[in-house]
């Protein structure tokens, strides 16, 4: 990571990211439109732009995290706090995410909230993360595989600091509850909304990160670049240039592309994990896992 750029930079100035609130429109209005007319929209055509939407949307409040599109924590967590996911308040997601920007080892699973990696060769930490080594694997289990592990992270949370709890869940379930009053006003079952809007969408996310991070003992786990991403950049919001976005985690997402080709050289140099597509991450990782799932950290402390 670069020295001048702080971790936690936010673009500095309060002025209007247009692209940004393009995208946040067409989420919710596109969103709105699709749980309307679900009942004319062939499931295939609904698990697909369902799917979309609810993934999408999971890269707009990464964006209103780091500080778009208006610069105003207030403003941009609005924007962002919308629970179409359902199952995880804004509030966490976004201390989760800072966290990880700010973790001094990044993909260390006692230093990383987002890591993906285990500590031990043993229990169900492991079990989870062996069943999501391959794609596949994570595509298909990492959904209810994160779900039940945050219920469990927030069920020990509620014992130990229940108040703080209150204050976290209490916006979200009443945000919540209105939007499954919409559902319920449109017809859409809630089963049928986490089947084909939830469910897809968390798998499309899902493929966004697989490959995104690699333990690496010398450079405190190395973010990715996936060059190509076609149409998912556009889903992503260009975070397959993730290890410019962990360079300049203020720059807005519009603005990665240049900034990768400026700086492309040193990027992908010096042993950098670069992915041409996502096509090749499909092909290397359709049946090969992508890492030993146990930390290099403890791999001898383990053995």
């Amino acid at each position: 990571m670069s020295p001048s750029h702080s971790p936690l930079e936010i673009r500095p100035g309060r002025h209007l990211d247009w692209p940004t609130l393009a995208v946040a429109a067409a989420i919710y209005s596109g969103w709105i439109v699709v749980t309307a007319r679900h009942g004319s929209i062939p499931t295939p055509l609904l698990v697909l732009s369902g799917g979309w939407l609810l993934a999408w949307h999971g890269s707009l409040q990464h964006e209103t995290i780091h500080g778009h599109p208006t610069g105003i924590r207030l403003l941009d967590g609005a924007i962002g706090f919308v629970p179409l996911a359902l199952w995880l308040p804004y509030r966490l997601y976004r201390s989760s995410h800072l966290a990880h920007h700010a973790s001094p080892a990044i993909t260390d699973p006692h230093e990383d909230p987002e890591s993906r990696y285990v500590d031990r060769r043993f229990g169900l930490a492991w079990l989870a993360a062996r069943l999501q080594s391959t794609l596949p694997g994570h595509l298909l289990f990492g959904p209810p595989i994160a779900i039940a592990r945050f219920a469990a992270h927030e069920s020990r949370r509620a014992v130990s600091a229940p108040l703080q709890v209150a204050r976290d869940w209490l916006p979200h379930l009443l945000a919540v509850g209105l939007l499954l009053l919409w559902l319920d006003h449109v017809g859409l079952s809630i089963t049928r909304y986490v089947l084909f809007f939830v469910y897809p969408g968390m798998a499309l996310t899902n493929l966004r990160s697989y490959a995104e991070h690699r333990a690496d003992l010398a450079t405190k786990g190395r973010a990715a670049t996936v060059e190509r991403g076609g149409p998912l950049a556009l889903l992503f919001l260009n975070n397959n240039l993730h290890a410019a976005h962990h360079e300049r985690p203020g720059l807005p997402w519009y603005r990665l592309p240049s900034y990768h080709r400026e700086h492309r050289a040193r990027l992908i140099g010096d042993g950098a994990v670069l992915y041409g597509s996502y096509g090749e991450i499909f092909r290397r990782f359709a049946v090969n896992a992508h890492d030993a799932v146990l930390h290099p950290q403890y791999r001898d402390k383990s053995a």
